[in-house]
């Protein structure tokens, strides 16, 4: 058996672009309605979390692991694993993010949300605006028909690219430990694209490191704070 060092993108798909896109389009008539609750939903995740009530963060943790633990069984695992048997990790992946978001969001309560809104705040504001409503058109501009669309909640790039800006949301200490996983899903996914010739595989690739570098300044101006504290 070769080693995971010899694999390269070629191998761990073999399918057109127009096919992926195919992927989508039959996902999307086999959930309808379900994109539309999706969106309702995420169009209220801000406003839920601009208040300091700590059921507030769980809720949104829960939506979101609901929404990863979704994608890993009902988009990897049953529809994307038909075309690259490494769909089946992304799944456990998919599904390793939602008990994240279980364990530190909803059961320890770590997701904090408060009104303040400084520089980085915002910017995950726009973040997860952008992923929810901008995204889905720029597909669109750049050749995918309608039905062929990723909505956040049912479809994996606008749902990461909406969980790190909900993150970056989020006061206090960065979770690392929920970051991970959606950055790590977006630098695959983005490769992936690049890969078939995609014309927006450059988003994932953009958010990532966007909300990487955002999140490496809050923690360092946190710590420099903690340090003129003592």
């Amino acid at each position: 058996m070769p080693e995971w060092r010899t694999y390269t993108l070629s191998d761990l798909q073999s399918f057109s672009l127009q096919t992926y896109y195919r992927l989508f389009e039959l996902y999307n008539a086999a959930i309808w309605p379900g994109q539309i609750v999706a969106l309702g939903s995420g169009l209220h995740l801000p406003h839920w979390g601009s208040g300091l009530h700590p059921r507030r963060g769980r809720l949104i943790a829960a939506i979101l692991a609901g929404c990863w633990l979704w994608i890993a069984i009902g988009f990897h695992a049953t529809r994307y694993s038909t075309l690259s048997w490494v769909a089946v990790y992304f799944a456990w992946g998919f599904g390793i993010e939602a008990a994240l978001l279980i364990w530190a969001g909803v059961i320890r309560g770590r997701l904090v949300f408060g009104p303040r809104v400084d520089a980085i705040e915002g910017a995950g504001r726009w973040i997860f605006f952008f992923a929810l409503l901008v995204q889905p058109l720029i597909g669109r501009l750049l050749g995918r028909e309608w039905r062929q669309i990723e909505i956040f909640g049912v479809a994996p790039d606008p749902t990461a690219v909406a969980t790190l800006g909900i993150l970056l949301l989020a006061t206090g200490r960065v979770r690392w430990e929920l970051i991970a996983l959606p950055v790590l899903w977006c630098a695959i996914s983005g490769a992936m694209l690049a890969a078939m010739g995609a014309p927006d595989a450059w988003i994932t690739l953009v958010a990532a490191l966007l909300a990487v570098t955002l999140a490496a300044w809050r923690t360092l101006a946190r710590r420099r704070s903690q340090r003129r504290a003592i």
